[in-house]
Order: C-alpha cells, then sequence, then structure tokens
C-alpha cells in the first residue's frame, strides 16, 4: 500500500504537473519570460531529478545482481567511482547552462529560481498526501 501512495513515479509526474501549474501560473499572472524562465529551470530541475533517479536506480541494481559478497563489493566501489563522475559531470552542465542563461539576460532570475524548485515542491506536495493519507486511513 505504500508503494502505491509513495513512488518515485508519482514523484516524477508531479514534479511536471507542478512545473505546468507553475509555468501557467506565471504566464497568465505575471508575464511571458516569467513563465519561460520558470519553464526553463523546472525543466532542468526535473531532468537532473530523472538523470539522478536513473543512475540510483542502475547502481543498486548492479551491486544486487550479483548473489557473491567479494563480488559485490567490488561492484560497489567501482560503481560509486562512476556515480559520483556522473553526478559531479551534471552539476557542472547544470553550472554551465545556468551561467549562460544568466549571463546573457534571456531570463527573470527570480522565475529561473521558482523553475528551479519544482522538484522540492513537488516532493512536499507528495509527502503531504502521504500524512494526509496515513491519517485519514484510520491508521493511527
Amino acid at each position: 500500500m505504500a508503494d502505491d501512495v509513495l513512488s518515485l513515479q508519482k514523484i516524477q509526474n508531479a514534479c511536471w504537473i507542478v512545473l505546468a501549474g507553475l509555468t501557467l501560473g506565471s504566464f497568465f499572472v505575471i508575464s511571458v519570460s516569467f513563465a519561460w524562465s520558470v519553464l526553463a529551470g523546472g525543466v532542468i530541475s526535473n531532468m537532473s531529478f530523472f538523470v539522478s533517479q536513473k543512475d540510483i536506480k542502475g547502481f543498486v541494481e548492479s551491486i544486487t545482481s550479483s548473489s557473491e559478497p567479494d563480488d559485490r563489493k567490488v561492484k560497489a566501489k567501482q560503481g560509486q567511482k562512476g556515480y559520483l563522475l556522473k553526478f559531479w559531470l551534471r552539476i557542472a552542465i547544470i553550472g554551465i547552462v545556468l551561467l549562460f542563461f544568466i549571463k546573457s539576460g534571456v531570463v527573470n532570475i527570480f522565475g529561473l529560481i521558482l523553475g528551479l524548485s519544482t522538484v522540492v515542491l513537488a516532493i512536499t506536495f507528495v509527502a503531504m498526501n502521504v500524512i494526509r493519507h496515513y491519517y485519514f486511513s484510520g491508521r493511527r
């Protein structure tokens, strides 16, 4: 039951829904350029979250695929190095893209920050839904 309420796929879907809501709200309430900035930040954030989730799954699956403890240790060390390399590469790419956006002036910085917050907002909404489900399902 907990897997049904809380899953990575549900969080990813919530991320895209939050991004759509923030972008549309920004478009109608603030401006088109602010909405584009929210969209740019949200796409960066959501794609980074997706790639990170995929990398972690691959790392865990590579370790758990072997039944030999020594083999698991070797795979864990190799996987850890690969994961950390991908992590820092992703951070560097995001930094370069954000630097380009900010230096060129094509985005509104506050809209970009709001868009970059979509994953945090989505996780918060999903967590609140899990709490609501727990308290109102009579399981206390």
